[in-house]
């Protein structure tokens, strides 16, 4: 089963487009309700930032018809990236009782407090669970996050305490892929369980991410495509990722992609490809090009 979806469903680029959803469709019930009803999949981009409310989780769960899937990205703070404590639960920021102005780390937090994040990141999704529509946790990995024993037992402290749901691993540093750790990464993750992320990124750039076409899980394989645009994947200053993934891959370049992804599919049960190039409408046209040409 392949799946073909994008990241987010309502990002502001996309909206002001008028290019993807038509003009009776206004809102943000709406906008959810005709997104499912072209693509099977999507990946919720809102809960690296900030954990979602259970009622708005809920809403998606009921927004959404049966079978379709919710892959939701985990929360910054445990992909080894900093955050501003203002974007913590509110009882949890004001029992941290740190500067607001300061970017914390997990490492910052005391040992409670992280529990009880990891606890309601994991509750959160319960109404996806409860209605057989969550896929999986994307965790896209910080670049400084190296291939490093303390960095292996940092995932491995992801995979104990989201036991019983699936992973889906995303590296951004390119350590984890030279020719004398690929190996060695691969194993890492066939060993927990989690399902390695292909990653179609640009070529010839700092962090360059290799496209290491490989399966580590038999449930779950994931081609996340983030679009070819060398010029913008490092550059400061930008307003929007929109304008980083600012990529419109031709019909050649996805038709290229299909023998891959089909041979993804020979070894796992479920393939999600998902776009992350999210400039007005770009992923959901390559989205629907990709699927055709997957059909055909």
């Amino acid at each position: 089963m392949i799946l073909v979806g994008t990241a987010s469903w309502a990002d502001k680029s996309l909206v002001d487009s008028g290019k993807f959803y038509p003009a009776n469709v206004k809102n943000a019930e709406e906008r959810l309700r005709y997104y499912a009803d072209q693509f099977p999949l999507v990946e919720v981009d809102s809960s690296y930032y900030g954990l979602p409310s259970p009622a708005m989780v809920q809403a998606w769960a009921d927004r959404t018809p049966v079978g379709f899937l919710f892959n939701v990205k985990a929360f910054r703070l445990f992909t080894g990236h900093q955050a501003l404590p203002k974007v913590l639960p509110r009882d949890l920021r004001e029992a941290l009782a740190a500067d607001p102005a300061k970017n914390v780390y997990l490492k910052d937090l005391p040992e409670e407090i992280r529990e009880e994040l990891w606890k309601r990141m994991r509750e959160v999704v319960e109404p996806l669970r409860a209605s057989g529509k969550f896929g999986a946790w994307h965790f896209q990995f910080a670049p400084w996050v190296a291939f490093h024993p303390e960095n292996m037992a940092i995932l491995e402290d992801c995979c104990r305490h989201l036991a019983g749901d699936q992973l889906a691993v995303e590296f951004r540093n390119s350590s984890w892929w030279t020719d004398q750790h690929l190996e060695r990464t691969l194993e890492l993750q066939r060993q927990l369980g989690v399902s390695h992320v292909v990653v179609d990124a640009p070529r010839g750039v700092k962090p360059e991410i290799p496209t290491i076409w490989a399966t580590t899980n038999d449930r779950l394989a994931v081609l996340r495509l983030h679009g070819r645009n060398a010029e913008t994947w490092s550059k400061k200053g930008l307003k929007s990722s929109s304008d980083r993934f600012n990529y419109d891959y031709s019909e050649e370049e996805l038709e290229q992609l299909v023998p891959q992804i089909q041979k993804l599919a020979e070894k796992a049960r479920r393939v999600d490809v998902l776009f992350n190039n999210n400039h007005e409408d770009q992923g959901q046209r390559n989205a629907r090009t990709l699927r055709r040409l997957l059909d055909r």
